[in-house]
């Protein structure tokens, strides 16, 4: 086995997907220290950290002329044609062969379609010394008595885009704490908590209690279960309604511009909320398992006459019967074996370490407010814009869409996402697998290096090409890859698919057949 070093260096070449070399020049920043393990039929490429561009030193270049004439010869286009992907791709045993010539990657047989391996960067290295980039927290008071909780990283990179990122459901702000110390290191990052979640829960009891009521000891600990309502709560409904109108004053008042928003499960919905309430405020919108609905009550605004039969929509105080009934479930989903089971539940590989969210939400739990908080969410009213017309709206006022979706997610499934695909084509598609319903959180890594290079594909108005795309067949069609990464001193392997333009839910299911019931089968690697 021979080992080809490949050093930092102020410029090195990049082989885009049609073959074409072309010199780059790096900052010292972009250039990062890699070696290509080179075997027989096998070539790993190496991905620039920043913009997605594959790399290999002027003795790879080399290496790669020595490839036979009857190699060059073959055509590379079938690998990336959605269409012609063979039933190895989509099997789960596969043998990811690379072989390399002038012409760019190719298939090792006639048989066999091959899927590309590239090694993409790690997560800052603690151990090492790159603890990444420092996170500092704020507390922004919105209203009276109404105060948001809010990270923030990469202040000092004025000139980089800022990036907001949008909680799911029972979490915070602490859930992006892997994209705040990376991708801190390249723009100004910012993750607050909805209002009513995580620590921005409230600092006063919205429903204190009537000096005559009988209340017992044990009950004083919770807020909200009280009978007369505090004036700054008169209108209090944890909905979607509120979080959407909470950021977008966040992004005017906090961070003064236009933000790309990112956003999973019910953050996801919020962040395509906001793109199609307030265009003029979002770049762009990344989807991660968004959620395509929220709320099960009438909207007052759309549904005026079905909102009057039910009076109490999440507002406080809670209708005795509603406390009784948020008893019984709290104690049962805030208990540690639920949460735990969730957690199980949502994350693909249960190898993710995830004591640190496990903790952070327990301590949620605690807050005296959360029971009722909880109780307002699940019967606030649905918003005045469903997950569809958001979505619509966001594409009549040309806002950039990409989405993400963790495979394996047991509750949004992938195909909600590949829904919005069908009806935005454009829009890229990235299918993560193995990953669940938090991909930013058990691949972060990947979802880093996704990010990175679709903000550089915008940012540069389509001169950087999109991650994992360098040529017009699978831009319309797609294209499956390898990624791979170091994690605390081994390394991890993910599949990344991408759905080009031209995806149909026809072509994924012949596919899927053939992967079942026609083709050859290989032994995994």
């Amino acid at each position: 086995m021979e080992i080809l070093s490949c050093h930092s260096a102020t410029c090195c070449h990049v082989l885009n997907l049609r073959g074409k070399l072309v010199e780059k020049s790096l900052s010292v920043h972009q250039s990062r220290k890699f070696s290509a393990e080179r075997k027989p039929r096998n070539l790993l490429f190496i991905i620039d950290s920043k913009w997605g561009s594959l790399r290999y030193s002027n003795r790879i270049h080399s290496c790669l002329k020595n490839v036979s004439d009857s190699q060059a010869s073959r055509s590379f286009n079938a690998l990336y044609g959605f269409q012609n992907i063979d039933s190895s791709v989509l099997s789960e045993s596969y043998n990811p062969y690379v072989v390399n010539g002038d012409e760019g990657v190719r298939n090792v047989t006639e048989k066999e379609e091959l899927i590309t391996k590239a090694l993409i960067p790690g997560l800052p290295d603690e151990p090492n010394g790159d603890s990444g980039a420092p996170i500092s927290s704020s507390f922004w008071e919105w209203k009276p008595k109404l105060k948001v909780y809010y990270e923030q990283s990469g202040i000092e990179n004025i000139d980089s885009p800022p990036v907001l990122f949008l909680p799911g459901f029972g979490v915070g702000s602490f859930h992006y704490e892997k994209q705040l110390k990376d991708l801190g290191r390249d723009y100004r990052v910012f993750a607050l908590d909805f209002l009513g979640q995580g620590m921005s829960l409230p600092f006063e009891d919205p429903t204190p209690r009537s000096k005559n009521g009988d209340v017992s000891e044990t009950d004083n600990f919770v807020w909200g279960f009280g009978d007369e309502t505090e004036p700054w709560a008169n209108e209090l409904v944890y909905s979607i309604d509120l979080w959407r109108d909470q950021v977008l004053h966040f992004i005017e008042e906090v961070i003064g511009e236009p933000v790309y928003v990112v956003g999973n499960s019910l953050g996801g919905f919020v962040a395509l909320y906001i793109g199609a309430s307030n265009p003029q405020l979002v770049k762009g919108v990344t989807l991660l398992n968004a959620t395509p609905f929220w709320g099960f009550l009438p909207n007052p605004t759309r549904s005026p006459r079905l909102a009057r039969i039910f009076p109490w929509a999440g507002r406080f105080p809670l209708p005795a019967s509603v406390r009784k009934l948020t008893e019984i479930v709290w104690q049962k989903i805030s208990d540690p074996r639920s949460i735990r089971e969730v957690l199980k539940q949502v994350y693909a590989d249960h190898s993710t370490k995830v004591d640190k969210v496990f903790s952070r939400i327990l301590e949620i739990t605690q807050h005296p407010a959360a029971a009722a908080s909880f109780a307002s969410m699940m019967f606030a009213p649905q918003g005045e814009l469903s997950f569809k017309e958001a979505l619509s709206r966001c594409q009549m006022n040309s806002i950039p869409i990409c989405l993400m979706y963790g495979k394996e997610d047991p509750w949004v499934k992938p195909v909600w996402g590949l829904q919005v695909k069908r009806q935005l084509p454009e829009a890229p598609y990235y299918e993560i697998s193995p990953a669940g319903h938090c991909p930013h959180d058990e691949v972060p890594e990947v979802v880093n290096y996704l990010l990175r290079g679709w903000i550089g594909n915008l940012e540069s108005q389509g001169s950087v090409v999109l991650p994992l795309v360098d040529d017009l067949d699978c831009i319309q069609h797609g294209i499956a890859k390898d990624l791979e990464f170091s994690r605390e001193g081994s390394r991890k392997l993910v599949r990344v698919r991408f759905f080009g333009s031209r995806f149909s839910f026809w072509n994924l299911i012949r596919s899927f057949m053939k992967s079942r019931f026609g083709g050859p089968r290989f032994n995994s690697r």
